[in-house]
């Protein structure tokens, strides 16, 4: 889910628009109404089901009077959100530090076997 907000624009009238490598995307394409903030300004949230294929560019577009041109943002797709990031570098240290528990005990392991001699008993 790729989500484009857009916050503390006046006057209404706004248009979001998704884009891949320039073309206009229509399919599973939500928005939600601009909302009042309480402050005269507004905001509004489009979000897109959609998976980016390899090399291809993702833009949110947004045509405000306050913005004549336009503002097109590039969808980074190297970025994680924090919570994300932390989940990952929590699960690769955890990873780590079971391989060197595991390698440790298997040295251990090793070590006292080397030299016994098994007898079997009756």
């Amino acid at each position: 889910m790729l989500v484009c907000s857009v916050y503390d624009f006046y006057p209404q009238g706004i248009k979001v628009t998704w884009l891949s490598d320039g073309t206009e995307m229509t399919s599973d394409v939500t928005s939600t109404e601009e909302l009042a903030d309480g402050d005269w300004y507004y905001q509004i949230h489009s979000h897109m089901e959609y998976t980016p294929k390899s090399g291809e560019t993702i833009s949110c577009k947004v045509e405000h009077s306050s913005v004549p041109q336009g503002k097109v943002v590039n969808w980074d797709s190297s970025f994680l959100p924090e919570a994300e990031r932390n989940k990952v570098i929590i699960g690769a240290s955890a990873l780590v530090l079971g391989l060197i528990i595991i390698i440790a005990g298997v040295v251990y392991y090793k070590k006292k076997s080397t030299g016994r001699i098994l007898v079997p008993s009756r």
